[in-house]
């Protein structure tokens, strides 16, 4: 049953991404390791994906690349995903466009192989998956994606926790990030909230959601603290660092 609704979601994700042209984006990311693998470009699927997305007429670059001049807004890209499908004696690839908000694009079919030997059967396996890709006739349009994204109605809440205090009691509205700031970061959503990204792109903080929509729990560099939109509009990371409170402007686009 949860595989045919896994299945029936990607059916869904793929008529939504089609209608949201993936021809208004020019490169896509590739990460080195892959949620089911165990090390970088394992079974080369990294090389492989690639090779294929080149194939497919992209500009491809891995996680760790610098990226060319023209990319300064991380949104105008796609990051791909390859999840596993797990079935018995048969070896299930899905390749998934995401944007910079974590939002899928595209959904290909499910990509399959009988082979045994592992490396044989993921690459066959993902070429399968990327007959969907090659399918869509990609060719870029050249007009920009829309990069910024309609805030959801924030709902009252009483705050219950010492961080959630910190919020001010009325909503403030957060400033639009200058996108040349060469320190901003921009935020993928992640199960408990975001990751923020800068543009290497390397995970600089993570970020866990609270009561308040303008407070979150907040790591970096193994430093606990709370990231705080303030009254000036400003995202704020606060600490404790040697018993001083040490606050740190952030410049961040959701």
């Amino acid at each position: 049953m949860m595989r045919i609704k896994f299945l029936l979601t990607a059916i869904l994700c793929s008529v939504v991404g089609f209608a949201q042209s993936i021809n208004d984006y020019k490169a896509v990311i590739i990460p080195l390791k892959y949620e089911f693998m165990k090390t970088d470009n394992q079974y080369r699927l990294a090389t492989l994906s690639k090779q294929n997305l080149t194939k497919c007429g992209f500009e491809a670059f891995y996680s760790n690349e610098q990226l060319p001049d023209g990319y300064t807004d991380r949104c105008q890209v796609l990051y791909i995903d390859v999840i596993k499908d797990s079935a018995f004696l048969v070896t299930k690839l899905i390749v998934q466009f995401k944007d910079c908000f974590g939002q899928v694009v595209f959904t290909s079919e499910v990509g399959k192989s009988r082979e045994k030997e592992y490396e044989i059967a993921y690459k066959e396996a993902l070429e399968d998956a990327f007959k969907g890709v090659f399918a869509l006739h990609y060719k870029y349009s050249g007009t920009p994606v829309a990069t910024s994204r309609t805030s959801a109605p924030v709902k009252t809440a009483v705050a219950t926790s010492a961080v959630a205090t910190v919020a001010a009691t009325q909503v403030v509205a957060a400033s639009a990030p200058d996108l040349k700031d060469p320190n901003l970061l921009y935020a993928q959503p992640t199960e408990s909230g975001y990751q923020l990204i800068d543009k290497t792109p390397k995970v600089v903080m993570k970020l866990f959601k609270t009561s308040q929509p303008n407070v979150y729990i907040a790591t970096k560099d193994n430093v606990q603290g709370s990231l705080i939109l303030k009254q000036d509009g400003q995202w704020y990371f606060e600490s404790y660092q040697n018993d001083k409170l040490v606050s740190e402007k952030i410049v961040v686009k959701f």
